[in-house]
């Protein structure tokens, strides 16, 4: 290889260095900065492909994406002076770069560490504020997206940072109390279901009174529908007996003596004492078969 030709393959791999060095891509997921030396020259690179000097500038990239922070558990009191014990978590991304990086050289512990502790301080005063059954009832919801509000608009002004969302996982009372909590809750489930039973066994009473009074009253009904029927009917029985009578009373004597006769000699051992010329004996004595 001849010497300008050497020259040139060294000149090209030169170029081709610094072409390598000048040139860099940042993606969709990602925010960065531009430093020279040490100094801000490009607070928020935008995506696509951007030009830096070699060896004097340099660019530091974070991630843009949503991040998870699970903050360690902590100690609170209750407005009452209740301790609990709190797991939480925040959701976050970057929002201003220049200020990100300015506020925590671009670590994302100590962005975590600072968040968790300013999350700490304005939790213990929100907590502060409620009593334990205000915590563990619907007033979380509140209590969560007050913290999140208040805590996203301090991250922003001194770090950087937008907080999208501030959640409580478990809220748990210290070991030493939770027993006598727990019994003291036990013993007002307790007191509330004797209550509810107190008024089921007395709307028991109740209705079991009814039932029985309306028992009374349909089989006195009953039987004073029952009673006027047997009595039509023993009416209408009579009519048509004294109908049938006067129609032909010889006749119906006739057959009541026959129903007389059929009742009192229906056994062997049967005996009467009765005078022979007694009514009793009418025809029987006479041959004619008729009364004498």
């Amino acid at each position: 290889m001849s010497q300008k030709g050497f020259t040139a393959l060294i000149v090209g791999l030169v170029v081709l260095i610094l072409a390598w060095g000048s040139l860099f891509v940042i993606n969709e997921r990602e925010r960065a900065v531009q430093l020279r030396f040490g100094q801000l020259v490009g607070d928020d690179l935008k995506p696509g492909l951007h030009f830096k000097f070699p060896f004097v500038d340099n660019v530091r990239i974070f991630d843009a994406r949503l991040q998870h922070l699970e903050v360690p558990s902590e100690r609170f009191l209750t407005l009452e002076q209740k301790a609990v014990i709190v797991d939480s978590y925040i959701k976050w991304r970057i929002a201003d770069v220049a200020k990100f990086y300015k506020a925590t050289a671009g670590d994302i512990f100590r962005a975590n560490t600072l968040l968790s502790q300013r999350a700490e301080s304005r939790m213990r005063n929100k907590f502060g504020a409620l009593t334990l059954n205000e915590v563990v009832s619907g007033q979380r919801d509140r209590l969560m997206n007050d913290l999140t509000g208040n805590l996203d608009k301090v991250a922003k002004e001194e770090l950087g940072v937008t907080v999208v969302d501030v959640r409580v996982k478990r809220v748990d009372l210290p070991p030493q109390v939770s027993d006598s909590v727990f019994e003291r809750m036990s013993s007002e489930r307790e007191k509330e279901a004797q209550e509810y039973r107190s008024k089921g066994q007395e709307m028991a009473e109740g209705i079991r009174a009814n039932a029985d009074r309306e028992q009374r009253i349909i089989q006195a009904d009953a039987y004073k529908e029952s009673e006027i029927v047997r009595g039509d009917g023993d009416a209408t029985a009579a009519d048509v007996y004294a109908k049938a009578y006067r129609q032909d009373p010889e006749f119906y004597a006739f057959t009541r003596s026959l129903k007389a006769y059929e009742e009192s000699f229906n056994s062997t051992g049967d005996i009467l004492l009765l005078e022979p010329d007694s009514d009793f004996f009418n025809y029987l004595n006479n041959k004619s078969g008729s009364k004498k």
